[in-house]
């Protein structure tokens, strides 16, 4: 399930030029105001009998379609951090690329990090990985994630590794879509089996060279395809 209480954003790095969400080709290119959605307070509305329309035990992906740490975003976090801490019986999935603003970010009451939050990371090079994950494993979480998206060269985790508990990765879905190489996914894929961390290979992204081979990909097929290659790791817990 995905939870999106605000819209509109704009590029922060490399792996935003062609977005999937607000680059040239995509339907909110130019949305770049940050505002409210209709959306906003999905975790804690109510049926009339009281109960919540979100039943609890699930996994809310929160913010992919934007970026929670967005300075604009500044007002309306605090009333988010409220309701995810209201549901504590949600796992909320946290994605960021400006992960700098961590500490700016929290609540007061954060201490080391809710329960039900864990926190992602994006890179989409070395260059990210190498900037954003040191401050991010120096941050107080108590559950973080890395996602490799989109995944635009060959990444080395091995330095940051120990201190992540899963990673996904996935290729970029664009008109004008940078490849994604099958062998960067199986490297980073050992670098996880090795550690003993989970792995989740989400989409093949729009140009995916495999063998040797480039292919485009249909958008509607990327997740199959990544799907059917069966390279994920799990513990038996869902892979988001």
């Amino acid at each position: 399930m995905n939870w999106e209480p605000w819209t509109g954003c704009y590029p922060h790095s490399e792996g935003c030029n062609n977005c999937y969400f607000y680059g040239p080709n995509a339907k909110r290119y130019g949305q770049n105001e940050i505002i409210k959605t209709d959306k906003f307070d999905w975790p804690i509305r109510k049926k009339k009998n009281g109960e919540y329309n979100i039943k609890g035990d699930k996994i809310l992906a929160t913010c992919f379609a934007t970026d929670f740490f967005l300075p604009e975003a500044d007002l309306m976090r605090k009333e988010v951090w409220a309701m995810i801490k209201e549901r504590q019986d949600i796992d909320f999935l946290i994605l960021t690329k400006r992960i700098e603003r961590f500490y700016e970010s929290l609540p007061e009451d954060w201490g080391d990090g809710y329960d039900n939050v864990n926190i992602g990371c994006t890179v989409e090079n070395q260059k990210a990985a190498d900037e954003r994950l040191p401050l991010f494993l120096s941050y107080p979480i108590k559950r973080r994630f890395v996602a490799c998206a989109p995944l635009l060269e060959a990444i080395d985790l091995s330095k940051y590794i120990h201190g992540i508990d899963h990673v996904s990765v996935g290729g970029e879905t664009s008109k004008d879509a940078r490849v994604c190489d099958y062998q960067w996914v199986l490297d980073i894929r050992k670098q996880c089996q090795d550690a003993g961390k989970t792995f989740w290979f989400k989409n093949t992204g729009s140009i995916f060279k495999k063998d040797g081979q480039i292919e485009k990909v249909n958008p509607f097929k990327q997740t199959t395809y990544a799907k059917e290659l069966d390279i994920n790791i799990s513990d038996g817990k869902p892979l988001f």
